[in-house]
């Protein structure tokens, strides 16, 4: 399979799908009530989004399919990987990851547990910026928490240990 065939075909599913959420999957499953009053809290405001986007890649994966004017066969897939069996120990390790999630959830509170589960991802895959990663996985948890507790209103999970304002 070529880079421009894996693009087309890529293209044209992400595209199907977007327009089977945007005309039927979120008018007919997702529900809003008619009084709310900012659109960024509406419940249907951010999956549209979401299908946009997904809209928009699906329509430049099939300009770069139509438009490359080569077509790049990918490496042969039969050859040995050079890491050997690392993909397997890190996936492995990526499903300990969940599970320490999934009961880290109700002791640590949601904020905090993805912050730890943001860093343990950051370097199990090997991150070439792990100062970012660690700024990262400290601050982004903490603008989501604000902006959903303070500004949204919407109660984030607290752990028995510490309780955010």
């Amino acid at each position: 399979m070529s880079q421009k065939s894996l693009h087309l075909r890529l293209g044209i599913v992400a595209s199907l799908f977007a327009l089977f959420l945007v005309f039927y999957a979120i008018p007919t499953y997702v529900f809003s009530p008619s009084n709310v009053g900012n659109i960024i809290l509406s419940p249907k405001f951010w999956p549209y989004v979401l299908a946009g986007f997904t809209a928009i890649i699906g329509l430049g994966l099939l300009f770069n399919a139509v438009t490359s004017a080569t077509d790049t066969p990918f490496e042969d897939e039969e050859t040995g990987h050079p890491e050997g069996s690392a993909p397997w120990i890190r996936l492995g390790a990526l499903g300990v990851i969940m599970v320490l999630v999934m009961v880290g959830l109700p002791l640590l509170g949601m904020v905090w547990t993805a912050m730890l589960a943001f860093a343990a991802c950051a370097f199990l895959f090997r991150t070439r910026h792990p100062v970012a990663a660690v700024v990262c996985a400290v601050i982004v948890p903490l603008l989501l928490y604000a902006f959903f507790a303070h500004v949204a209103g919407v109660a984030i999970p607290q752990g028995e240990f510490v309780r955010l304002p």
